[in-house]
């Protein structure tokens, strides 16, 4: 389970939206901490305990395709597992983004069907250390 979810988005809407869909999903007594771009995010990080990140693709300042690039080299955040989502999302992107350390990648809009499908495998994942 994941105790504290970051939710990074540069639309205030669609961090609400992910937060309902991650809560109807079997995350309502998880903690959220919201994050407007990439660098707020990493600031965020770097302060609280993070189990989950879901990132936007596309903001400005600091895009999601930056944040991974630093939460994945920063030795204190690369253990954190990111879900991009974002609308742009292509085969190439997908494994672009996949490589370079993103858990999975889903469509805007997200449901809380798929995030339980996603969720489901990284925990999994997580549980036995595959």
């Amino acid at each position: 389970m994941f105790q504290t979810i970051m939710i990074v988005d540069d639309s205030s809407t669609a961090r609400m939206i992910t937060r309902r869909c991650l809560e109807i999903a079997g995350y309502q007594e998880s903690s959220f901490l919201e994050a407007d771009d990439g660098s707020q995010a990493l600031d965020l990080a770097k302060q609280n305990q993070v189990d989950l990140m879901v990132v936007d693709l596309n903001m400005p300042n600091m895009d999601g395709r930056s944040l991974l690039k630093h939460l994945k080299t920063s030795p204190r955040l690369n253990h954190i597992p990111v879900l991009i989502v974002s609308s742009l999302v292509t085969e190439a992107i997908e494994t672009e983004l996949k490589e370079m350390g993103a858990f999975a990648t889903l469509s805007k809009p997200i449901s809380p069907a798929n995030l339980v499908n996603v969720l489901k495998n990284l925990t999994a994942e997580t549980t036995w250390g595959l």
